[in-house]
């Protein structure tokens, strides 16, 4: 009965290791993120084959030692050309994990220095600084006016190299898109810099790696790749300052905005708002995701974000609102107003 419980427990294992997500390890958008993905999976087979090696090891010994419970176990004797056919195994075994550590540590230095960056003579600068729970988003340009401030959703124009700049303005968040690169560090009281390509368009997931209280696991982010020219508008739009409110319920709305405890948090630019303590609202309405990607931006959602905000993440630095149903509703047309 021993051997077919241990194949029971070593098929477990497997599928167990199986259980875990690597999905987004497939649709690799850029050169680094395809480096890494080949080093993962050489060591994820170099893994396997150690792992089957031992359960077989330890099987066929179950299966040589299984006696009947009324037998008495042999009394091992010395057997010398046995002990020596050991040693020289076990030697042969520790020079392949010897050399093959060697191998994994050469890839991982070379795969290291093969996503350290790109060179361009003129690349896209982001300034990416994380906050609990969001992430605050900053195109720098020489000329004030044109600088752009968003959040949590980073637009990008393919195949152009883009330096990314990261801070912290509290503890230590880390800067996660499988699709695109490894995990960067942002450190509070210290800025560091890296730089990716995306080759393919699309919509990719990223989040924060490095527990950072109890909202972590919702801190995620998203990478927007567009052609060059839809990122061109976006930015143009971006640069603008909020839109006039079109009807009486939005001019109704930017009021509720202006006289409640919103403006004490947030920036619209075009109107009396501008506190920096959360994420710039200007052109909010035009966001696929609120709160870090934790919801929609749906109706619905924004209502429930802005009313109750601790009921889906609790711990974050926004307060509850409790609006009148007329204003909550006005506030949330306003808000999706801002394109």
């Amino acid at each position: 009965m021993k051997l077919p419980r241990a194949a029971a427990y070593a098929t477990l294992l497997i599928l167990a290791g199986c259980q875990s997500n690597h999905s987004m390890l497939w649709s690799s958008a850029s050169k680094q993120a395809s480096d890494i993905e080949w080093l993962y999976w050489f060591i994820f087979w170099i893994c396997l084959v150690v792992f089957v090696l031992v359960i077989a090891f330890f099987a066929g010994g179950l299966a040589k030692s299984n006696v009947d419970e009324e037998e008495m176990a042999p009394v091992m004797e010395s057997n010398e050309p046995g002990d020596r056919r050991a040693k020289v195994g076990v030697s042969i075994a520790l020079g392949i994990t010897v050399v093959t550590l060697f191998v994994v540590l050469a890839l991982s230095i070379v795969t290291g220095k093969t996503t350290e960056g790109l060179t361009s003579k003129n690349p896209i600068t982001i300034e990416v600084t994380g906050h609990q729970w969001w992430w605050e988003l900053r195109y720098p340009n020489p000329q004030a006016d044109l600088t752009v401030l968003s959040a949590n959703e980073i637009h990008i124009p393919v195949g152009k190299p883009i330096v990314v700049l990261t801070a912290s303005r509290d503890v230590i968040h880390s800067f996660w898109a499988p699709n695109i690169d490894g995990k960067r560090d942002l450190l509070p009281g210290y800025q560091s810099a890296f730089t990716f390509q995306i080759d393919k368009p699309g919509i990719y997931h990223g989040q924060c790696a490095e527990f950072c209280g109890e909202q972590h696991a919702h801190m995620g982010f998203e990478i927007v790749a567009q052609t060059m020219d839809e990122f061109q508008a976006w930015l143009n739009q971006q640069r603008k300052p909020s839109v006039q409110p079109q009807d009486a319920k939005e001019v109704h709305g930017r009021d509720v905005f202006l006289t409640h405890s919103c403006v004490l948090c947030h920036t619209i630019r075009g109107t009396d708002a501008g506190s920096r303590v959360g994420p710039d609202l200007t052109h909010v309405g035009s966001r696929r995701l609120l709160a870090a990607t934790a919801i929609s931006n749906a109706p619905g959602s924004l209502a429930g974000w802005i009313t109750d905000p601790q009921r889906i993440k609790p711990g974050v630095l926004m307060p509850a609102n409790p609006l009148a149903p007329g204003d909550l509703d006005a506030l949330v047309t306003y808000l999706r107003s801002l394109q």
